[in-house]
């Protein structure tokens, strides 16, 4: 029996190194850069998709939508009720994904999924979401979009939302950005946390020239993704884009990148907790 019991323990050990081990190998500096690349590529390709309609007015006006029981806008109206979808589907036991409006979702109806849990706990209290939603009606979309109303106000609030969803999974991933960061050099983090000396570690995540890079690498895949094809190559329309690329590097540059520093921060003075 004793035999039994030893194994067993040794059994546990090991399955608890080997996930730890799958932790750190999961999330390296070099993973977590690949993600945020890959990520440009969602954010550009649903700014394409919002930019196909114009403004849309009604879709925000809160005169608008008459539902009994529901006080909002069209959009709050699509927005709260798919997440309250997606949260009994799951989707928010994910560690990178951050809701909108968590004080409205239900629990999970489906099995929990054993996500890798690299984060320290004071991550899942960090959600900056209502910022980023005041940014995105106030300052980007009137960059974005054209004047007008097509009518076509539930499609408007459904590719609101979809990049919605794209900008904040960008912008909260500076949790793990931040964790890899100070796992690689924790001496250089830990006295400015101690310190509470959040500009001093804004100062260590910042770099000017990576964050360059960024901008215009996001602007390139802005005009190469949004430009019209043809089969023709004396096609006059070669390099028409469906939006103006520059509003991809000036979504990064005013907003993604400060919101991300913003995230790493909050995220690196609980990390000691």
């Amino acid at each position: 029996m004793m035999i039994i019991r030893f194994q067993f323990l040794i059994l546990v050990l090991t399955i608890s190194t080997v996930k730890n081990r799958m932790a750190t190998a999961e999330y390296t500096l070099d993973s977590v850069r690949k993600a945020l690349v890959r990520q440009e590529d969602t954010i550009v390709f649903a700014l394409i998709e919002r930019a196909k309609f114009p403004f849309n007015s009604l879709t925000y006006d809160h005169n608008y939508l008459q539902i009994p029981g529901f006080c909002g806008s069209l959009v709050d109206f699509v927005v709260n009720n798919t997440e309250g979808v997606q949260a009994k589907a799951g989707r928010y036991k994910n560690p990178e994904e951050n809701p909108f409006f968590p004080e409205n979702l239900l629990s999970s109806l489906v099995p929990s999924y054993p996500f890798t849990q690299i984060l320290h706990p004071g991550a899942a209290s960090i959600n900056i979401n209502k910022s980023i939603w005041k940014i995105y009606f106030h300052d980007l979309l009137p960059l974005l979009v054209a004047s007008g109303d097509d009518g076509n106000y539930a499609q408007t609030a459904a590719s609101d939302l979809s990049l919605l969803q794209a900008i904040s999974k960008r912008v909260h991933y500076g949790k793990f950005v931040a964790e890899v960061k100070f796992r690689e050099s924790p001496q250089d983090y830990e006295p400015l946390i101690r310190a509470k000396d959040t500009e001093g570690l804004m100062k260590l995540l910042t770099f000017k020239s990576v964050e360059e890079m960024v901008k215009k690498r996001v602007e390139k895949k802005a005009v190469v993704f949004g430009q019209e094809i043809s089969l023709n190559s004396n096609d006059d329309k070669k390099g028409k884009s469906k939006f103006d690329p520059s509003v991809a590097s000036q979504l990064y540059e005013k907003w993604v990148i400060p919101l991300t520093k913003e995230v790493q921060v909050e995220y690196l003075l609980r990390r000691l907790d």
